[in-house]
């Protein structure tokens, strides 16, 4: 894939807004490779991303964006350029369970998610053989029940250690403080094994059971300080029927989690997720 500089863009709605941007790329003679565009009647904004062959500009990222800068202002922009070859800093987290955790280092491993993964961290050592294989950095940080703020003093020095872009909950079974969670608002990815907003917490399987529902699915969503309640970026669902155990519906669950994570992350390490109150705009 050739070099592109992603240009992402959230503005109050008007006239003028798609002709400006391109008229400033054509003016240096810029190569629009996709362009996407949404303008939400509800909230009257605007939402933009395109990506430029980065070859067909007679600038650097930074000149880009000091070039560009003007028309943002102009707008009253919520904006960003990318470079597409410079990979995000993934640090994935997990406890018990493998399935999320080891789809994403194959993918990752096999090329299909451009990033790094500067280390993995855990709660637990189960999974310290599958990370190590991979030749990735393995911590292990128990949560003591009694002295979390410790536990997640030592998680958030791993975190500003590494120098996370992202934050990705890979079946990590842990309620991230709400400091932390501010701190990197819209950057630590959950899955989350239900369909939100149904179910939300702990066991949802079990309630959806319970409940006799006949779908299933997973939601990947950014973390907030509510539980379960952050914009959701991307959901997978599979039909069950009353002849489906609880057992059978985790089974059959894992893969929508799985899927459901891998597509949500790379959605975002590409620059197509935009938040906007509590909902995204997903330019897929």
């Amino acid at each position: 894939m050739s070099r592109s500089y992603r240009l992402v863009i959230g503005c109050p709605d008007r006239v003028g807004i798609v002709a400006k941007v391109s008229n400033f790329l054509a003016t240096y003679n810029g190569s629009i490779t996709e362009a996407n565009h949404h303008s939400d009647t509800d909230s009257n904004w605007f939402f933009m991303r395109h990506e430029i062959c980065a070859d067909s500009l007679p600038f650097d990222l930074e000149g880009l964006k000091t070039a560009f800068a003007p028309i943002a202002n102009e707008f009253n922009m919520q904006w960003q350029i990318t470079d597409s070859e410079a990979p995000k800093k993934v640090i994935l987290m997990a406890s018990k369970q493998a399935h999320c955790l080891v789809d994403l280092l194959h993918r990752w491993h096999s090329g299909d998610l451009h990033c790094e993964i500067p280390c993995v961290i855990s709660n637990h050592n189960d999974l310290r053989s599958i990370v190590e294989w991979h030749g990735i950095p393995f911590f292990h940080v128990p949560v003591d029940k009694d002295n979390k703020a410790k536990s997640f003093a030592r998680v958030m020095e791993l975190i500003t250690e590494h120098e996370a872009d992202t934050i990705v909950l890979a079946r990590y079974m842990q309620i991230l403080p709400p400091e932390v969670c501010k701190q990197y608002a819209g950057k630590i990815i959950n899955i989350h094994h239900s369909f939100l907003p149904s179910f939300i917490g702990a066991k949802p399987y079990h309630q959806a059971h319970q409940r006799g529902v006949k779908l299933i699915g997973a939601t990947c969503h950014y973390v907030t300080e509510e539980l379960d309640a952050g914009p959701i970026i991307e959901q997978d669902i599979v039909r069950i029927s009353h002849r489906d155990t609880v057992a059978d519906m985790v089974r059959l669950g894992k893969d929508c989690e799985k899927t459901a994570l891998a597509h949500g992350l790379r959605y975002h390490l590409e620059d197509r997720v935009i938040i906007h109150d509590n909902k995204t705009v997903v330019f897929v």
